[in-house]
């Protein structure tokens, strides 16, 4: 009997080991907050999920897998956090907080930052490859640095960025469908070539609101709005690129890759949610922003700007299942290599840590190279220049104008209303050195004093700076 059941584990573990190595598929949205789909993002909080959007392909695709409640978007606007997403290091490390061009006339200078991805970088798409991994990147790119093809990826649609979408409208909303068609032939061709594939579809979507299907505006100007949600054309375009991500689904149902397949669906930032907090006042205000649970938006690294939606299917992942620890997008580097088995050394500066054992339910912690969460966002968009800590169930923003600090308890305070700064602030002092000392480590570029500063010619609106393809990219 014992040599038998030896026989049988050592069976086992063969066929654990000779097993195919999984295919990747990395969803990521543009613009779309944690409260930006009609699926819940918290058990215990209704409110987090939209009281107007209808996603009902993602609905079900929640069903299938894991939901996490503490994801995070490396940066509360999108260039920087696709960077980190190709690289596993925080955007402050890299240099890159943001892609449009600085604001001027403030009281500060805002930090520099890059504009195009280093030849000498690694990338996620590089390390797969090594291992065997056919690699694909559709939709938007948004790093320059002569575009996918020069960092690792296969097949691409070239160095695209948000403007490349403008064109795309009714019946293929900023091409949600014909990246669809894209996606499905390369997938297609590695099946039949038996190849393990990574794909990662960064829509355009939510992007231009305005070229969403006449179809589901209509349905919308129907309904009646919500009190978080009412606009309709940013609730189209929601619903567009719900029905594309189901097509998607689909085609990898159709094509028998679901049982070997993770997908993992990400925003890769905060939607809209009202400017910022308010110098380090604290946020909320009145009306709309008390029935939100997250404070601001885009552009702010309050909750609203960088807490986004998470959900991951795939092999050994309980459907209908929850995770609460704190995921980053930049934890997504390490985890994508492991489940592929690469064997390759992986890059010494990597900041992201392996969160695979979450996937298993695991409620173990990630380990990470610190055990803060940092963001580092010099900028004017929204609020003033800031910067956030987040360790244990605290979080410190620091205001680089004032130089105050606000302290939050996101356990008991998700919404940042209640500042503990002057009640702990033992707790507040240590965060901030804290945050001081990694910001320093990493040569983070600053925002500094405008000795030409003048009150009189400041602009009313903290805008976040414009730009274009030619110019460098939106933010």
């Amino acid at each position: 009997m014992k040599s038998l059941r030896s026989l049988a584990l050592l069976l086992l573990g063969h066929s654990v080991f000779a097993a195919e190595p999984p295919n990747f598929i990395f969803i990521l949205s543009d613009d779309q907050d944690w409260t930006g789909l009609s699926v819940q993002m918290h058990p215990d909080l209704p409110n987090s999920k939209s009281d107007f959007f209808r996603t009902p392909n993602l609905e079900k695709f929640a069903a299938q897998g894991m939901r996490f409640s503490a994801a995070y978007a490396p940066a509360p606007v999108c260039s920087p956090t696709r960077i980190s997403l190709q690289t596993g290091r925080n955007p402050a490390a890299l240099g890159w907080t943001k892609a449009a061009p600085a604001e001027e006339g403030h009281r500060l200078i805002e930090g520099a930052s890059r504009k195009h991805i280093d030849s000498r970088e690694v990338t996620v798409a590089e390390m797969l490859r090594s291992a065997g991994y056919v690699t694909a990147h559709f939709g938007k790119w948004h790093l320059g640095g002569g575009g996918p093809d020069s960092h690792g990826y296969d097949v691409s649609d070239g160095d695209t960025g948000n403007r490349d979408a403008d064109a795309f409208v009714d019946p293929n909303p900023v091409d949600i469908f014909g990246m669809n068609e894209r996606a499905e032939a390369f997938m297609k061709k590695q099946v039949q070539a038996k190849k393990p594939f990574y794909m990662q579809m960064s829509y355009y979507a939510l992007h231009l609101p305005e070229n969403a299907l006449k179809s589901t505006r209509e349905f919308y100007e129907k309904q009646t709005p919500g009190r978080m949600h009412s606009d309709v054309d940013r609730a189209a375009i929601t619903t567009d690129l719900d029905t594309g991500v189901g097509r998607l689904l689909e085609a990898v149902q159709r094509l028998g890759l679901s049982t070997n397949t993770y997908v993992i669906y990400m925003s890769d930032n905060g939607g809209g949610g009202g400017g910022g907090g308010g110098k380090g006042k604290g946020g909320g205000g009145g009306g709309r922003e008390n029935v939100r649970p997250l404070t601001a938006g885009k552009g702010g690294v309050w909750e609203g700007g960088i807490r986004v939606p998470l959900i991951i299917r795939g092999p050994g992942i309980a459907a209908n299942s929850w995770c609460h620890e704190r995921v980053v997008g930049y934890d997504f580097f390490p985890t994508l290599c492991r489940l592929a088995g690469v064997k390759q050394a992986l890059p010494e500066n990597l900041e992201g840590g392996d969160v695979s054992h979450l996937l298993r339910g695991s409620h173990e912690p990630v380990r990470r190279s610190r055990d803060a969460l940092v963001f580092h966002f010099p900028h004017y968009q929204g609020d003033t220049p800031h910067s956030a800590i987040l360790k244990s169930r605290y979080k410190l923003i620091h205001f680089y104008e004032t130089g105050e600090n606000r302290l939050f308890d996101l356990d008991a305070d998700l919404a940042e209303r209640n500042d503990l700064s002057a009640r702990q602030p033992a707790i507040a002092e240590s965060m901030a050195q804290e945050l001081s000392a990694y910001l320093t480590e990493v040569e983070a570029e600053m925002p500094r004093p405008n000795r030409n500063y003048d009150p009189a010619k400041e602009p009313a609106r903290k805008g976040g700076g414009k730009g274009d393809k030619k110019g460098g990219p939106k933010p």
